[in-house]
């Protein structure tokens, strides 16, 4: 799980370059900097993973400067998500399926492979974490973009094995088990299903 000062770096390089991104065409956008040494390489910005890396902040304990510095953080994202508001909806409205759609394409990988998909899940599970912030954001989705979601979480409740947070347990208090109740517990393996 990336560390605090990862997350942070994340959001100073990206949310400067918010505006821009939402008036582009481009679901997926360069932050341009590189991450904490002996951390992986930023993923591409988009507004998920924003909220994703905000999210995971706000679950952390933090010092202070640190608590002071995402306060001012939030409060430009939350400015620019106010002033732009149609381009930020459409814009989450993309994410979201494009992002339901890999999730769908895990799932169904893991459902014709188990054993070979499940240290996947704690890294995959991730982009369900998305959905879920993107949902309330998008603007326009269907009702069958909403159904499919339904339908991929009736599928995961079958398969999940219910047990311990599946990321770094600093982060638990900020994720709940409702409603994030698929961050608690492995998928079956094949045996198990």
């Amino acid at each position: 799980m990336p560390s605090t000062e990862y997350d942070l770096r994340f959001l100073q390089a990206g949310i400067p370059l918010l505006e821009e991104y939402l008036l582009s065409d481009n679901l997926y956008w360069s932050v341009g900097v590189s991450s904490p040494a002996g951390e992986p390489a930023f993923p591409q910005m988009t507004i998920g993973q924003l909220l994703l890396a905000r999210a995971r902040l706000h679950a952390r304990s933090l010092s202070p400067e640190q608590r002071d510095l995402l306060a001012r953080l939030d409060e430009e994202m939350d400015s620019i998500r106010a002033r732009w508001r149609v381009a930020w909806g459409k814009k989450t409205a993309h994410e979201f399926r494009a992002r339901l759609n890999l999730w769908r394409d895990f799932l169904e990988e893991y459902r014709q492979n188990p054993n070979s998909n499940l240290d996947r899940y704690a890294y995959e599970v991730r982009r369900r974490v998305m959905l879920h912030y993107l949902k309330d954001e998008a603007e326009g989705l269907t009702v069958q973009e909403e159904d499919l979601l339904k339908g991929l979480d009736s599928l995961l409740q079958k398969s999940l094995q219910p047990g311990d947070f599946v990321w770094n347990s600093g982060l638990s208090a900020g994720f709940p088990r409702e409603p994030f109740w698929y961050l608690y517990g492995q998928l079956k393996s094949e045996q198990q299903a």
